[in-house]
């Protein structure tokens, strides 16, 4: 990984994940949100990438200087477009409620064998995803169990992927990475060679491996040192802080190169 201060490339999209990224032990600081409004007030367009559910995700597309999101690891995006909120999903009604009794399956096989974990207090806003709680609200898991978890979801045919504090599972051939591409080609427009000249990706966690791997931009804040060993793909540059501190500090050097 790079030093931060090696990036002086001109962007047009932020593409950021929210928890532990713009997030800081689990609060959103008032540097990492102005840090938000700064990209936008310069022309910047910002797009959350996140885990988290369609209830969030409701909120932040309407509340936020954002000009949309992608919500549970890609089974949907939102976008709020004069006065109008713009949704897509991946699948179906009928194709989620047959996904939903399935995954209420796997989260009673994963309550009863991983003892400690929880299912996340936010799962009550999902629509897509089983979101389970290793360290969010519940003391850490060691990683053997988090493995656990996953193995659990990939057994039944489900997708897992580790977030800094979920295990989140679904059914459908989807993931951030792809559900992004169907945002910015479906709403911008752009060509694969576009998205990748004009985007940086900031992340922290390895659910964000595929966009580290894909986006030559690709920034990971300080936190992302702890995953060097479990994750194979990591960020082109990384910051010094952790957390919405290192998302500021993102922040500062992509508008020094705009």
């Amino acid at each position: 990984m790079k030093n931060l201060k090696e990036f002086n490339s001109k962007i047009e999209f932020v593409l950021t994940d929210i928890d532990d990224t713009i997030t800081t032990d689990g609060q959103l600081h008032s540097n990492a949100y102005a840090a938000l409004w700064k990209l936008s007030d310069a022309g910047l367009k910002v797009i959350p990438i996140t885990g988290r559910p369609a209830g969030w995700c409701e909120m932040i597309a309407r509340f936020w200087p954002v000009v949309g999101i992608v919500g549970e690891n890609g089974g949907f995006y939102f976008r709020y477009l004069n006065k109008k909120m713009n949704r897509w999903f991946f699948a179906d009604d009928k194709t989620m409620i047959e996904n939903r009794k399935k995954l209420d399956q796997i989260q009673s096989e994963i309550l009863k064998n991983v003892p400690g974990c929880a299912i996340s207090s936010d799962q009550f806003c999902r629509l897509m995803d089983l979101a389970v709680d290793f360290c969010e609200d519940v003391p850490k898991l060691p990683e053997s169990e988090i493995q656990k978890i996953v193995q659990t979801f990939k057994t039944a045919g489900a997708q897992a992927k580790i977030s800094s504090i979920h295990v989140n599972g679904w059914f459908g051939n989807y993931d951030k990475l792809t559900t992004t591409f169907q945002f910015l080609k479906t709403e911008y427009g752009l060509s694969e060679a576009d998205i990748l000249k004009k985007c940086a990706f900031v992340g922290d966690s390895p659910n964000d491996e595929p966009m580290f791997e894909k986006f030559p931009h690709s920034f990971g804040v300080a936190n992302i040192l702890d995953f060097q060993t479990s994750i194979k793909n990591l960020p082109t540059y990384v910051a010094i802080q952790k957390g919405g501190d290192g998302f500021a500090e993102i922040t500062a050097q992509i508008l020094k190169s705009i």
